[in-house]
């Protein structure tokens, strides 16, 4: 199979496997009805950017040049795209992205990180650590990563680690994307209900979990969150057989805002904070003293763990004021970003700023799992445009019902980006100690560059 076409090449995930696929050797093409940067300028810059948008069943069954071996077939595409429609009637194999990456990779080690949070950063520590070691091996993450180039890398290594999702694959394959990796080492985060248009019920979206677990080789082994009730009841339930083993968030200490481990081996000082990353970071360790690293050169290499992007990032930083970005988005992770702020920075002014911006969230149905989730912030707001509800489909959300919600009298719920910005300055330079602000979102807060934010005060 050395011709393959991608149904939405421009996807984040698809355009680099695509990329992938190409340093390889492979003849890739694709089409999209629409792409955006970054996915346009990778695209653009290796020549597979498609010459007009849209779906054209000619790429499908050319009259010049070879057909297509197999077909990529993205989670964008609908079931009656016509390139698929072709593709179907023409018999050419069809994979998911993630059906496609284990057909590349039925010969090597399989590391699958799954879970509801956590996912992205667990992996990344596990790439950094195998990379300081020396380690060859491929990947796929849904972040960018720092020391990598890209965040899909296919080629004769040994070993692939692989971000597990557990959203539908595609259009034609809607089972959970973390089912077709067959791990043979895995982690389980956490469990915490999402995506509630694919999974309406939490019994359902639970029942993922218990699928996957039940449906890996017994010879397996699995790392789970021994401090997560859900994953303890889930691994008792249908871990059966596996080679199951717990961790937990390890032994440590902050040190003027830096997060010192408490090793064996003596303190190691990392570069993340917030016990979820600690936890995350012994997940990490767990799964690369498995694949044969030993303990004290994995505390080594995470030393200079620096995060994945978007991941309790740094924005800027001065003298009285903080800014930070995360993916948060679900209830559970903005608490453990939250607590993760209140921990090391005791004696700033949280001011934290939440946008719903995920179908999830931007649902009505679903936001009485908010409540109480900003607690731990000194202030707190919430932000959501109406576009965003536009664009998903979804109903008009009222102000008052989305503080109603979060439970927290002051509240302050903004759908406006000026009024936003607006406020967000006004709190910083009202502020009566140092100001930690923590920025929260799947999106961008309709596109505000937060490195305008200041404080030129001496406090």
């Amino acid at each position: 199979m050395r011709n393959i076409h991608f149904i939405a090449i421009g996807g984040a995930i698809m355009h680099q496997l695509a990329l992938a696929l190409q340093r390889q050797g492979y003849n890739v093409t694709g089409s999209d009805d629409e792409i955006n940067d970054p996915a346009k300028t990778n695209l653009q810059k290796a020549g597979l950017l498609p010459e007009k948008m849209g779906w054209w069943p000619e790429k499908i069954t050319p009259t010049e040049g070879p057909r297509p071996d197999a077909i990529v077939l993205g989670m964008h595409a609908k079931g009656n795209n016509p390139e698929l429609l072709a593709a179907q009637a023409a018999g050419i194999p069809i994979y998911s992205f993630p059906q496609y990456v284990y057909e590349v990779s039925k010969n090597k080690k399989r590391v699958v990180v799954a879970g509801s949070h956590g996912k992205t950063t667990i992996t990344s520590m596990i790439m950094h650590i195998l990379k300081h070691e020396g380690v060859e091996f491929d990947y796929l993450v849904g972040a960018r990563v720092a020391g990598f180039d890209q965040s899909v890398q296919l080629t004769d290594a040994p070993i692939i680690v692989l971000e597990g999702d557990e959203y539908p694959a595609s259009v034609i394959e809607k089972r959970p994307k973390i089912f077709f990796y067959h791990p043979h080492i895995s982690v389980l985060s956490g469990i915490a209900w999402d995506h509630i248009n694919v999974f309406p019920t939490y019994d359902i979206y639970f029942n993922q979990f218990e699928q996957y677990l039940q449906g890996m080789d017994r010879s397996a082994r699995l790392f789970y969150n021994s401090e997560d009730p859900e994953v303890v009841r889930v691994v008792s339930g249908s871990a059966t057989g596996l080679n199951a083993t717990p961790y937990a968030t390890p032994p440590f200490h902050y040190d003027n805002g830096v997060a010192v481990m408490d090793t064996a081996h003596g303190p190691v000082s990392v570069s993340v904070f917030g016990r979820h990353n600690l936890q995350n970071m012994q997940a990490a360790i767990s799964v690369c003293m498995e694949l044969g690293i030993a303990e004290q050169n994995c505390y080594a290499a995470i030393a200079s763990f620096t995060g994945a992007a978007r991941r309790l990032e740094k924005v800027k930083a001065e003298p009285n004021l903080l800014v930070y970005r995360d993916f948060a988005h679900a209830p559970s992770k903005l608490k453990a970003t939250l607590n993760a702020v209140r921990e090391a920075y005791p004696n700033h002014e949280l001011i934290a700023c939440f946008e719903l911006h995920t179908f999830s969230s931007l649902n009505a149905q679903f936001l009485s799992e908010y409540a109480h989730s900003l607690d731990a912030a000194d202030t707190a707001m919430v932000y959501f445009s109406h576009h965003a509800l536009q664009l998903k489909g979804l109903p008009e959300l009222d102000k008052a019902v989305v503080n109603e919600h979060f439970g927290r009298q002051d509240l302050v719920v903004i759908d406006e980006k000026a009024q936003l910005e607006a406020k967000v300055n006004e709190l910083i330079a009202n502020c009566p100690r140092p100001a930690f602000l923590l920025l929260m979102s799947s999106g961008t807060f309709d596109g505000i560059d937060w490195n305008t934010v200041s404080s030129h005060k001496n406090i």
